[in-house]
């Protein structure tokens, strides 16, 4: 850390050094970080690791046969059949889950609304109608006259 050198020790004007007022000349040079090494490029948060850490994939023996899952998977997998087993922590933990990924999904926007119905888009429509209607009419036809000898 560089210290702002001044040959005027005394301070300027009516600033008074004092609680809260350090001296000028200690403070940090203008335009010069106080940290400026920073965060290292490359280091992750908590989020991220957490996040890398659930999407590991592991080996699970399910009826006898290997399967690869996240730990993610895992977890939750665990935590429905402790809830299915009466526990009542894994019932609230996994209610509390559930709701706040229904809360989530509220608030996202999904997927966008579908498009509006044109008119050529309706005249697609009414020309199959036409076509089931004339074959169910021609289906009911056909079973008439082989019921009738």
């Amino acid at each position: 850390m560089k210290i702002a050198l001044t040959s005027n020790t005394e301070p300027a004007g009516d600033y008074a050094v004092g609680y809260g007022k350090p001296p000028r000349h200690t403070g940090f040079q203008k335009g010069r970080s106080g940290n400026p090494k920073g965060r290292p490029k490359g280091s992750k948060n908590f989020a991220t690791l957490l996040t890398d850490a659930l999407d590991e994939k592991v080996q699970v023996t399910e009826d006898g046969k290997r399967r690869r899952v996240t730990k993610r998977e895992l977890v939750i997998k665990q935590l429905v059949n402790k809830s299915a087993s009466a526990d009542l922590r894994a019932i609230k933990q996994l209610t509390d889950i559930a709701e706040r990924a229904a809360r989530h999904a509220a608030d996202s926007p999904g997927a966008p609304p579908p498009p509006a119905i044109t008119a050529a888009d309706e005249e697609v429509i009414a020309e199959l109608r036409k076509r089931i209607e004339r074959d169910i009419r021609a289906a009911i036809a056909a079973e008439k006259t082989q019921d009738a000898p």
